[in-house]
């Protein structure tokens, strides 16, 4: 350990923790009493449960402290209610999820259109800093998306034109 430590001990700060006689965790963590005790330790008191919140299968009950400020609904809600209801370790959990957000941001922009605000969707999304670090990024999504409703527009003008 010591050889290791004189090779990085240019950098400030390196190697503090490395040395178990001096773990910043001490006296509050007790390492030897870890393997036998899991949950024992006093719960803190229960956040009032007034909306709906949902929690892994995997554990007994809700988080001490959850947040209140987006509930789940619409498509979005329905899509995260199927998705709890399977394990934590399953696609059936997270490919739902991650659509579920997707579709979250739709419905995000669609509930500022109803209120009569327009979103900054370019600024909310980075765009303006993606274009000064990742130009050839920008321009490769602008491209796919480009090429994408080009291909939606063509094919419902072949539509058309068929019936």
């Amino acid at each position: 350990m010591e050889t290791l430590a004189n090779n990085y001990s240019h950098i400030k700060g390196w190697g503090i923790d490395a040395d178990p006689k001096n773990d910043p965790t001490y006296p509050m963590r007790n390492r030897a009493a870890e393997d036998t005790k899991s949950y024992d330790w006093q719960r803190p008191t229960q956040q009032p449960i007034d909306i709906e919140v949902h929690h892994s299968t995997e554990r007994p009950n809700v988080s001490a402290v959850f947040g209140t400020s987006v509930p789940p609904s619409g498509l979005s809600g329905m899509l995260r209610r199927y998705a709890f209801k399977h394990p934590e370790n399953q696609y059936g959990r997270w490919l739902p999820m991650l659509l579920a957000d997707r579709i979250n941001v739709v419905e995000g922009i669609i509930e500022d259109f109803k209120t009569g605000k327009v979103p900054n969707i370019i600024a909310e999304k980075g765009m303006k800093a993606d274009w000064q670090h990742n130009r050839s990024g920008v321009v490769k999504k602008a491209a796919v998306a480009a090429f994408l409703v080009a291909a939606v527009v063509a094919w419902n003008m072949g539509k058309k034109s068929r019936d």
